[in-house]
């Protein structure tokens, strides 16, 4: 273990609290893509569980003026009354087909004296930004189905002009009718037939897609995953650089014998010198033969 034992300086500390920190991060932005999904989710069982279903009696659903639960969102409701057409108003800014327009919103006054907010549809404008021409409701009374939503209050720095409101601000509606209304919701109008198609055209309906955020979860707790990963590649990669730069067995003999003086090893210093062998005596040269020794030779051969 002692070739890890670099991993205990300040500057790899500093490395594994730096990926904890990123991987912190991530982590949450992958359960903040979660929580949105479960929300998405949601949505799409409200619109399973209230778009199509039978509508019941307004102020069943809403006992309360400003009673409303995120759960009724897309329930149909029915009510009987009559428009306030003097009290219309117009929102601006209202996307629709790819195109953008106003969403029409007329008073609808109930028996009781109470005022329904209903949305009655998309216009679009002319070409000045205007509103273009908005077809009148039916006079009289008249019973509708809606599909309830929640007011969206007031935004910051966007304010109503006359008729033409910047959001579906319901308690500014309520303050501009004079009397007790619906402030929790209002009603988007259910149109069929030919009339859908007709000014003010019918609001579509939602779309059920949970969207990509289980997928976009994935890739976060991934890179936080992948940090860690890095982290030990790295710190694999410096123990091997030091592990080729320390020096080895053969190094260390040759550095422990570096300096000893020449000269012969204690082994041989130990032997005893041997007794140097007597040097050969050159041979004589021969004697040159005479012709005495040559006759003597052939009688010996006789």
């Amino acid at each position: 273990m002692t070739e890890w034992r670099f991993l205990a300086s300040p500057r790899w500390a500093g490395y594994l609290a730096l990926v904890i920190v990123f991987a912190i991060a991530c982590s949450a932005l992958g359960t903040w893509q979660l929580n949105r999904r479960a929300e998405a989710l949601a949505e799409v069982a409200r619109i399973d569980a209230n778009y199509d279903a039978d509508p019941v009696p307004l102020d069943e659903a809403l006992p309360e003026l400003d009673g409303f639960d995120v759960d009724q969102r897309w329930q149909v409701v029915s009510a009987t009354g009559e428009y306030l057409l003097s009290e219309e108003v117009v929102v601006r800014n209202r996307p629709c087909g790819g195109s953008t327009g106003f969403e029409v919103l007329t008073p609808f006054l109930l028996a009781d004296g109470t005022v329904f907010m209903v949305d009655r549809g998309w216009i679009p404008q002319d070409s000045d930004g205007r509103p273009s021409e908005v077809p009148a409701p039916p006079a009289g009374e008249v019973e509708i189905s809606a599909r309830l939503k929640a007011g969206e209050g007031r935004i910051a720095g966007r304010t109503s002009s006359g008729a033409e409101f910047a959001t579906i601000d319901l308690a500014e509606l309520a303050d501009r009718v004079g009397v007790p209304a619906y402030t929790g919701a209002y009603g988007i109008l259910i149109q069929s037939g030919a009339e859908a198609s007709e000014p003010p055209v019918a609001l579509p309906r939602p779309v059920r897609d949970e969207g990509p955020h289980l997928s976009y979860a994935l890739q976060w707790f991934v890179f936080a995953l992948l940090a860690f990963i890095a982290l030990g590649w790295f710190a694999n990669q410096e123990r091997r650089a030091l592990a080729t730069d320390a020096p080895g067995p053969e190094s260390a003999d040759a550095d422990a014998t570096a300096g000893r003086p020449s000269g012969p090893d204690r082994t041989t210093a130990r032997r005893p010198a041997r007794a140097s062998a007597p040097r050969a005596r050159p041979a004589k040269p021969a004697r040159a033969r005479s012709d005495a020794d040559v006759e003597d030779e052939i009688l010996d051969r006789r």
